[in-house]
């Protein structure tokens, strides 16, 4: 069996230029010890034995305090240790991720619409991330769907749904409100000059929820 997903998510998804000059693993070391609960390493460009090594840096870091998953690259995730996979919208099928994957890892996936959630929910998936639910710098081109679509998605499935585009701690009480079990951040979190009190900022409002 998989570890379990937190109750409440605060998920900090990583790019080492918003994280710079510090290195990627202080920054999540912070966002962990303020709070962070999942650490997703995305960082696509870089080279497979490059993402392996950060990646059993960053399992170190997180230790039980966090789990973390590995943006798109199954591989690297059954290799580096990390608690699962995860999936960008044009990444690899759901379902022959999760059929090539051990049981103990977690598979979730990113989408834009009801329909991919209820598939992706369909082909195995243990969670969702959903948005951009308002507008964000890491999706320029994309027009923000609001809370209304968090509101579609968990009416129509049933795995947990994670919101993510544009939200600060200001915004999450209307997508927890809205379905949503938790958050995740780029750049509230990795350009933050302090992520510790960034992920406190999070996690106080998070817990203002309950």
């Amino acid at each position: 069996m998989s570890r379990p997903l937190p109750h409440r998510a605060l998920m900090f998804v990583t790019d080492r230029r918003l994280c710079a000059p510090r290195p990627v693993a202080d920054v999540v070391a912070g966002g962990v010890a303020g709070g962070v609960n999942l650490v997703q390493l995305r960082e696509k460009d870089l080279p497979a034995g490059d993402l392996l090594l950060l990646a059993r840096q960053l399992r170190g870091l997180c230790g039980r305090q966090a789990l973390l998953l590995v943006n798109d690259r199954a591989d690297v995730a059954l290799l580096s240790g990390a608690d699962g996979v995860h999936l960008g919208e044009q990444g690899l099928p759901t379902a022959a991720v999760r059929k090539w994957l051990p049981p103990s890892l977690l598979v979730g996936r990113s989408v834009h619409s009801v329909s991919a959630a209820r598939q992706a929910e369909a082909d195995g998936a243990d969670y969702l991330v959903v948005g951009p639910i308002f507008a964000t710098r890491s999706h320029p081109g994309r027009s923000p769907a609001g809370v209304g679509l968090l509101q579609a998605v968990t009416a129509r499935v049933k795995i947990p749904v994670i919101a993510i585009g544009g939200i600060g701690p200001g915004e999450v009480s209307g997508c927890l409100a809205a379905g949503a079990m938790g958050v995740a951040a780029l750049s509230a979190l990795g350009a933050a000059a302090d992520p510790a009190a960034a992920a406190r900022a999070f996690s106080e409002a998070i817990s203002e929820c309950d």
